[in-house]
């Protein structure tokens, strides 16, 4: 990638918080509440349908706001078409599969080993492609990271006799760790040769909405038509979707995909909280522990020292 900050070791003035890590973050608090609204979503919803029409709307969303989408789309090379129709793949990958891992593997497990993993292809993909290699600081960072978010989500599970989990469950949620990480991989790659971020993730959102569409269509929509369902999946488009990524995009700017896919494991931290301060649910001390383990790695990551991106 011609230009990118990524590769060399030439140190670089840190990026402001209000410019990569906080959009980030805020995209993933964003994200902790899907699971909260996806529990509204009626019954006869089918767990990858949700997701999907969350995407279609939230893509549509990106697409129509974001400045130079249209532009990017038609005016690009080969070369830069190919890699919005890869990351396109990517983000309809997704939900199709992160939904059916909750079904099949529980929510606990299937977000533990979807944001777990990300962090982990994210590294070894722009290890890969020859982008940069992972520092001592982000590997680190992401062990404590993935470690305490095992920890907070899976503490209460322990000794609790959960239902088992399908092998069906668990590859799923790794494919799903592998789009997101695929798709924050590329929309870094072509935020960085100086495409705008808002252009990028609407035109790489509104492919993957596409891509998706035919899932929404075939597996039935009688339940967008009630209430319940319509707010769910307006809940998600717009705030899951076009205003998580529309941040998600800005911050990966000024952030690489490797350190932004470990800085959004704050996400099952605040759906957590959320679940303490909302529903009234209570976090074991174990969970509590794995919340500061998390956090800890969070913080490390952001240490003062030599950024990557």
């Amino acid at each position: 990638m011609s230009g990118s900050p990524t590769r060399g070791s030439a140190p670089a003035a840190r990026t402001p918080l209000t410019q990569g890590p906080l959009p980030i973050l805020a995209a993933a608090v964003l994200w902790g509440t899907t699971g909260t609204a996806g529990s509204f979503a009626p019954a006869s919803a089918p767990a990858a349908a949700v997701g999907a029409a969350g995407l279609v709307l939230g893509g549509l969303l990106l697409f129509l706001t974001g400045r130079g989408s249209v532009a990017l789309l038609t005016r690009s090379d080969r070369s830069t078409r190919w890699t919005l129709a890869l990351g396109a793949v990517a983000v309809a990958g997704y939900p199709l599969s992160f939904y059916p891992a909750v079904a099949n593997a529980g929510v606990a497990v299937a977000t533990v080993i979807t944001l777990g993993s990300a962090p982990v292809f994210s590294g070894l993909l722009a290890w890969l492609t020859g982008r940069s290699r992972p520092t001592a600081r982000w590997t680190v960072a992401t062990a404590a990271a993935v470690l305490g978010c095992a920890v907070l989500v899976l503490g209460s599970e322990l000794g609790g006799g959960g239902s088992a989990v399908r092998p069906s469950g668990v590859l799923l949620a790794l494919a799903a760790g592998f789009s997101y990480s695929a798709y924050a991989l590329v929309a870094e790659r072509l935020i960085r040769r100086g495409h705008s971020s808002p252009a990028v993730m609407g035109t790489l959102f509104a492919g993957g909405g596409i891509a998706v569409l035919p899932v929404v269509l075939a597996t039935g929509t009688a339940w967008l038509a009630t209430v319940n369902g319509a707010l769910v999946a307006l809940h998600l488009a717009v705030f899951t979707v076009f205003l998580a990524y529309r941040l998600f995009g800005h911050g990966l700017r000024h952030t690489t995909a490797s350190v932004a896919t470990t800085l959004t494991l704050a996400e099952p931290a605040v759906a957590a909280l959320l679940g303490v301060l909302v529903v009234g649910e209570r976090l074991s001390a174990v969970s509590w522990t794995g919340l500061a383990v998390l956090a800890l790695g969070l913080a490390v990551l952001r240490a003062p020292g030599r950024r990557r991106g």
